[in-house]
């Protein structure tokens, strides 16, 4: 397959863009915090404010433990800080190349750097123009949806008003689909190296509750458009292809099928399994831990043949080239819009965040 860089056009003026990312915890430390911010977020627990600190506290003191054990697998912290880094500073000098006058900033919801701290050193730097650029390609209330309220909120208190725009999602970016597809494709090929029988695909997100889809949240259907697209890009190569969700939490239903259901599938069917983590641009405990560790425990364990674990896009070229011209297309326009401008989610995701 052919590389895809795509050169993006100067961006006039001082251009800041913001990387939005989840963030992770730096140390042992820092577990029980960062748990408490996640769940004390409305977008993640939409109870009213005293209940919901409460739970946050409540939630953390109990998961902390666990979450501790897990991170002491990848040694006792995340690497999506320094991985989120290395993309903005590919992007910024892809960016700068192309004679824009830029800095890529990093801000994470539920961790240091946080959104306020970020939005007070941009305005430092007295920007002309701000994009706003998460690092979800699929749009969700609860990930892109809860950066931007939070970067809007502090923009305002602290007076940021340079003319700014934002992108809520890309699921099916060129850039985006043809790292993730040459990776898949290396991953297929590695497969048929070693197994007699062709792989299944299992592509792997984060899971939702039931209800948040329900209630008309257009992650879903965004991962499905991406599935789409890479299964486009294969041109016919895969057939066996799920997509299934992974690491559920607390009581609600969550939607399906689960990661770990597919694999006892898979066991069952004995078909080698490639795992592709197509909601994830960069790793982390979900990639590192939840894939990589225990869920090719329990592939073995099930009688799968074989796993290969596709890696995350991290600063693949084509992927950077795809955000560059993402940015290249957003300092053209204020206000909100996808990854091509219109709104791209049918009328049943009600929650989309463009208009219908």
């Amino acid at each position: 397959m052919a590389t895809l860089i795509r050169q993006p056009a100067p961006v006039a003026g001082k251009t800041a863009v913001v990387l939005f990312n989840l963030g992770g915890p730096d140390g042992p430390h820092a577990v029980r915090p960062f748990l408490f911010n996640l769940f004390n977020d409305p977008a993640i627990i939409g109870a009213p404010k005293l209940v919901r600190w409460l739970l946050a506290k409540l939630i953390s003191s109990r998961r902390a433990p666990v979450a501790k054990a897990i991170y002491a697998k990848i040694g006792g912290g995340s690497p999506i800080l320094a991985q989120t880094r290395a993309q903005a500073m590919a992007l910024q000098q892809m960016l700068a190349a192309a004679g824009a006058e830029v800095r890529v900033f990093v801000a994470m919801r539920y961790w240091h750097p946080f959104v306020r701290e970020v939005a007070a050193d941009m305005k430092a730097w007295r920007p002309d123009r701000i994009v706003l650029l998460p690092l979800y390609p699929q749009y969700s209330t609860t990930t892109t949806g809860s950066s931007l309220a939070e970067w809007r909120k502090v923009a305002s208190e602290i007076g940021l008003t340079a003319p700014t725009s934002a992108i809520c999602c890309y699921p099916d970016d060129s850039g985006w689909i043809a790292a993730q597809t040459k990776l898949v494709e290396a991953a297929i090929d590695t497969s048929l190296q070693s197994q007699a029988a062709a792989p299944r695909i299992l592509f792997s997100a984060h899971g939702l509750p039931k209800k948040v889809v329900a209630g008309g949240d257009p992650y879903q259907w965004q991962v499905e458009r991406t599935v789409a697209a890479v299964l486009a890009r294969l041109g016919g190569r895969q057939r066996d292809h799920v997509i299934a969700y992974q690491s559920r939490v607390g009581p609600l239903e969550w939607i399906g099928p689960s990661t770990e259901a597919e694999i006892a599938r898979a066991g069952q069917d004995r078909v080698p399994l490639v795992v592709v983590p197509i909601a994830f641009v960069s790793e982390h405990s979900e990639t590192l831990v939840e894939l990589d560790i225990e869920y090719r425990e329990k592939a073995h364990a099930a009688g799968v043949p074989g796993f290969i674990r596709v890696p995350a896009v991290q600063t693949a070229p084509d992927f950077i080239a795809g955000l560059a011209a993402l940015v290249q297309g957003a300092a053209t326009r204020n206000g909100l819009a996808s990854g091509t401008g219109p709104r791209i989610c049918p009328a049943t995701c009600g929650r989309c965040a463009m208009p219908a």
